[in-house]
């Protein structure tokens, strides 16, 4: 059983790379987050393993850390989640989003990735609703401030804030967690320009 390669970047194909471990060259596909995460043709690279095999394949699938390949093994445990919509949905989201997706029991998030329909969206947050604790779950404070966002009962500023980075790109998650760590510092009644200014510093960190 492969655990992890160690070698040289050889080449990159649309979900896969080809890592070069003293003279082979293994094929591994990754999601796009793993993927571009990785250095460029000709540079050392270490990647995490997961192999699957059938009787008609078998196949390395490639993790830029633990916390990844320990979620595409539970996202591979829900019925109707092969390992390709397992790798969609973590190329759209990181390991601690999807940690908030699934103590939020956030459909929506779920399903932004490709080939994940409100039904599977479901299915993946219910059957997998009790077991972020063991991959770390999303910080007490985050999880507050975004249930207080969803539910609408968020101090006005905050929500304001929240809007404004959401607006700029980041995803609810993201600007919830960013919002949390600022508001434990300054306070929840700071301004929301301030607030905004320093949930960007936050994101940009």
């Amino acid at each position: 059983m492969i655990g992890k390669l160690k070698g040289v970047v050889d080449a990159f194909g649309d979900d896969w790379v080809l890592i070069d471990c003293g003279g082979v060259c293994y094929q591994v596909f990754g999601s796009a987050r793993t993927l571009q995460a990785l250095p460029r043709v000709g540079e050392a690279a270490l990647v995490f393993i997961e192999t699957i095999v059938r009787e008609d394949l078998i196949r390395l699938y490639g993790f830029a850390d633990e916390a990844e390949k320990s979620w595409f093994t539970l996202l591979t445990g829900v019925q109707g989640v092969g390992a390709r919509v397992a790798l969609a949905i973590l190329s759209v989201l990181s390991p601690a989003e999807l940690s908030s997706a699934i103590a939020l029991q956030d459909k929506a998030m779920i399903g932004r990735a490709n080939g994940v329909g409100p039904k599977l969206a479901t299915r993946v947050v219910t059957e997998l609703k009790g077991k972020v604790p063991a991959l770390g779950a999303v910080d007490a404070g985050t999880l507050g401030l975004q249930a207080a966002l969803g539910e609408g009962i968020a101090a006005s500023n905050v929500a304001d804030a929240a809007s404004a980075l959401t607006n700029l790109g980041y995803s609810s998650a993201q600007a919830s967690a960013a919002l949390a760590r600022v508001v434990a510092k300054e306070g929840d009644d700071t301004a929301t320009e301030k607030l905004i200014r320093l949930g960007l510093r936050e994101l940009s960190a």
